[in-house]
């Protein structure tokens, strides 16, 4: 293993205080419970959205922390869901008169985590609400969920709730915003190798030199499949047919386009990707009205990819659109 490392032990909470002290103005770190907050938060009338779980998805989820993104967000250790005394400090250090809105990514140990955390929020008189995200097509259960996952789709839930809390929207209509983007977003991905956690120090999982792993989780969780790898035309081909039809999207659709990375795919292969999957949009009949490609929710340093696809209409083009700034500038 060659990392850039002290001690695996205090990975997480080193790599967070780098993130705070590049961005002194906008972020405020809680060492003790793994949290990251805007300093500018919480605003009594403004609705605080929050979100929290393992780590090793960077930049999900603490550097989407900022204005017109999440206003807090807890992290757990590498791939291990956050403990339940972060995810109820981070709903109370974020508590406001508007409420609080949790968005938690479906896997078990994230929706304990802040089942608990919202029950402990509650009995103290804290307006709080959650929504499961769960955006991924490839399996329905995995080994750390009941139900589909919750991958990339989960920023443009995170980009539509935190536009709608800055133009005060209630928690109840940031809710029905969540459910929105949620219904109409789909995502899938392919892994191409594994990835290394800094405590363990071995690969996750074995996938041979020639091979790749379609449906892939974010954790190295099993996919559709194993097989030999493809061109990457053959591979958006699978993962756009698989997105694009479990809608399923149609003809005349205006679409948000995501080719995410999952941490070890140079920017020049994930625009291989795009075109590809630009070139399948515009044959199905669908206009790509926004583009992101880049790293959005990764697993370490696995070499591997996601494809996503959401549905828009005029008022989630809006919220797309509107002014956001977190730690890594990624919208």
């Amino acid at each position: 293993m060659k990392k850039f490392v002290n001690d695996p032990a205090n990975f997480v909470p080193e790599f967070m205080k780098g993130v705070v002290l590049a961005n002194p103005d906008l972020l405020e770190f809680v060492p003790e419970f793994q949290m990251i907050k805007r300093k500018d938060r919480p605003v009594a009338d403004k609705v605080s959205v929050i979100q929290g779980s393992g780590s090793g998805h960077e930049p999900a989820h603490v550097m989407a922390v900022g204005p017109g993104m999440l206003d807090g967000a807890c992290q757990g250790a590498v791939f291990a869901a956050p403990p339940v005394d972060a995810c109820y400090e981070t709903i109370k250090a974020l508590a406001s008169d508007a409420g609080v809105l949790v968005l938690v990514n479906n896997y078990q140990g994230d929706r304990m985590a802040w089942e608990t955390a919202i029950e402990l929020a509650e009995a103290e008189d804290i307006k709080v609400k959650s929504f499961i995200i769960n955006d991924d097509v490839a399996v329905k259960d995995s080994l750390y969920t009941v139900g589909r996952r919750g991958v990339a789709g989960n920023f443009f839930v995170i980009k539509a709730c935190g536009a709608a809390a800055a133009q005060g929207k209630s928690l109840d209509e940031i809710l029905a915003i969540a459910e929105k983007v949620n219904n109409n977003v789909r995502t899938m991905g392919v892994a191409l190798t594994s990835c290394i956690p800094p405590a363990k120090g071995t690969t996750i999982f074995d996938l041979g030199d020639d091979e790749m792993e379609v449906g892939v989780g974010i954790h190295g969780e099993p996919g559709r499949r194993r097989e030999k790898i493809h061109p990457a035309n053959q591979i958006v081909d699978e993962l756009f047919d698989a997105v694009a039809q479990d809608i399923p999207y149609k003809s005349g659709d205006r679409v948000a386009l995501m080719v995410n990375g999952l941490g070890g795919t140079p920017i020049s292969e994930l625009y291989v990707l795009y075109a590809h999957a630009h070139e399948r949009c515009e044959q199905a009949g669908y206009t790509v009205v926004r583009n992101y490609v880049g790293e959005y929710c990764t697993s370490l340093e696995m070499a591997g990819a996601s494809l996503t696809l959401l549905k828009l209409d005029s008022e989630l083009e809006a919220y797309l659109a509107a002014p956001a700034e977190v730690a890594v500038r990624i919208f």
